[in-house]
């Protein structure tokens, strides 16, 4: 099952309790074609793994067959006035861009290019082509362009930007340049917890992936647009968007920004609703937030984005007085706090039913457990975190 995991090593965010995460490389590209090396706080992020290649044969396949292709679906758009003759010419300008781009280049930069137009294909081809992702859809495709042309291939997961943006993108293998929004509102929230100094970057970073927000569940969603794990885009995740409600209610309390709440109030909709729209699974004793909105069977059970979540919506609340995000907190703690001692094995933690957590991840979710505790002063938090932080002195082998 592929996880989330902390970048080097687990990191804080700020959530109370010490980190051994070290500073985040990433690569950045410039406009002169140079690539340097970015030191960002510790983030979240998706541990990559290839998708198989016959993911990518099929959606070439189902393009070329489609009726409803980008070029359409943005003529369709147009025709409907649902979008501007600026903005389709601004897009349709961008996919030629790509286009001419991937007849020049060779090798890995022409594979995953294309891989960022089949999915944009496949979205066409299914009606997900929406007005309101359009701008992600394309700055996505944009930044693919700058980088492959640059001729650079990034490592496995590696995390690059571009000048002149803090913007977190992941190179998945097969799947092209990314946008992680996990990890960009997990270092949003970083500065804005982290002192003064760090306000203006964490409003400047807000300011940018606040547009790239879509519409899903009847309210605001920052989602994933590529395929994952099984996952067809778009999806998105609790884990993602509890950070994402994190960072606007930390940033609401370091600079007062007002908007960050009524963001905050439009990004709560996706918890109410069952997968595939949403992420909130009902439960006999509340709701369960689960990783992903493909995927709400017994094996995404994963107990540290269940516990992230809870602290993002806990956040979120407590700043905004929002009675919904209370409501939702309290359904999620409920069905949490029953959970949580069948992730003790009494020497480890569990990373999902069955399956024992690595150093980072036992590092991980010891870390949210004491927040969560200094949160609401719940004993199985506290307890847990406890037996959870003695157990770090006798790890069991392999782990």
């Amino acid at each position: 099952m592929l996880r989330w995991v902390a970048a080097l090593a687990a990191a804080s965010w700020g959530l109370g309790y010490a980190s051994t995460a070290h500073a985040a490389p990433v690569l950045v590209l410039h406009g002169n074609g140079q690539i340097t090396v970015r030191n960002d706080p510790p983030t979240l992020a998706l541990t990559p793994k290839p998708p198989p290649a016959y993911r990518s044969r099929t959606t070439r396949a189902a393009a070329a067959a489609a009726s409803r292709t980008v070029p359409s679906e943005l003529a369709r758009l147009r025709r409907l006035h649902r979008i501007s003759n600026a903005t389709y010419q601004k897009y349709m300008g961008s996919f030629n861009a790509a286009a001419n781009a991937v007849r020049r280049l060779g090798g890995t930069p022409r594979r995953e290019l294309q891989a960022v137009i089949n999915n944009l294909y496949h979205m066409a081809a299914g009606g997900s082509l929406t007005p309101n992702r359009l701008p992600v859809l394309f700055l996505t495709l944009d930044r693919n362009r700058q980088w492959w042309s640059s001729g650079r291939v990034p490592g496995d997961g590696d995390i690059v930007g571009f000048a002149g943006s803090a913007i977190d993108w992941e190179y998945y293998p097969g799947q092209g340049l990314e946008l992680q929004p996990l990890a960009t509102f997990g270092k949003a929230q970083w500065w804005f917890a982290h002192g003064r100094q760090y306000y203006s970057k964490g409003r400047s970073l807000m300011s940018e992936m606040i547009p790239l927000a879509s519409r899903r569940a009847g309210g605001l969603t920052w989602e994933y647009y590529f395929y994952f794990d099984g996952g067809v885009p778009p999806w998105t995740s609790a884990m993602s968007q509890g950070t994402a409600l994190q960072a606007l209610g930390d940033g609401y309390t370091a600079v007062g920004d007002r908007s960050y709440l009524s963001l905050g109030a439009s990004a709560l909709p996706v918890f109410t609703m069952s997968p595939s729209r949403g992420v909130g699974v009902r439960t006999s004793l509340g709701i369960r937030y689960v990783q992903y909105t493909f995927d709400p069977s017994r094996s995404d059970e994963i107990i540290n984005a269940f516990l992230q979540a809870l602290i993002g919506m806990g956040t979120f609340a407590q700043v905004s007085g929002n009675h919904l995000a209370q409501q939702l907190f309290n359904a999620g703690n409920a069905e949490a706090k029953a959970e949580l001692p069948s992730f003790d094995t009494g020497r480890w933690s569990l990373y999902q039913p069955g399956q024992l957590d690595s150093l980072s991840y036992h590092q991980l979710v010891t870390g949210f457990l004491q927040k969560l505790c200094s949160m609401t002063h719940a004993q199985v938090y506290c307890t847990t975190a406890s037996h959870f932080q003695a157990y770090m002195n006798h790890p069991p082998p392999g782990v």
